[in-house]
């Protein structure tokens, strides 16, 4: 079992920036960042594999969200730059035993393990 707690969300104008943290409880060999808009399905916006850091973005996040990770202390972070309206969703942290990678690390159904959650809200 591992326990995910997120934190650092808020509200921000557009153009700014947010770090998201989250922390887990024990070593997980995927992690991820998920959010969903009222109304919208899941998606997912990041992943990196524990072990080697490789990382991997979905569109509407390269170039802006940088996905990193400290293993010592188990947390994983979010940094969120040029931010948009469009990127107000609550943002979810997931975890899985397994490897993932690639559009299969993007996809919620390879995640065992979920945090609540922390509200992102973009004003333009």
């Amino acid at each position: 079992q591992v326990q995910l707690a997120e934190s650092g969300g808020g509200s921000v104008q557009a153009g700014g920036s947010l770090r998201l943290t989250c922390a887990r409880s024990r070593y997980a060999s995927t992690m991820a960042w998920f959010r969903q808009a009222p109304g919208k399905e899941r998606e997912g916006v990041a992943t990196i594999l524990s072990g080697s850091g490789m990382a991997a973005y979905t569109d509407s996040a390269k170039g802006r969200f940088t996905i990193s990770q400290d293993n010592t202390k188990n947390t994983v972070s979010l940094q969120m730059n040029s931010l948009k309206p469009e990127d107000t969703a609550m943002y979810y942290c997931a975890a899985s035993s397994k490897l993932w990678f690639g559009p299969v690390g993007l996809s919620a159904a390879s995640y065992e393990y979920w945090g609540q959650g922390t509200q992102v809200t973009v004003s333009s």
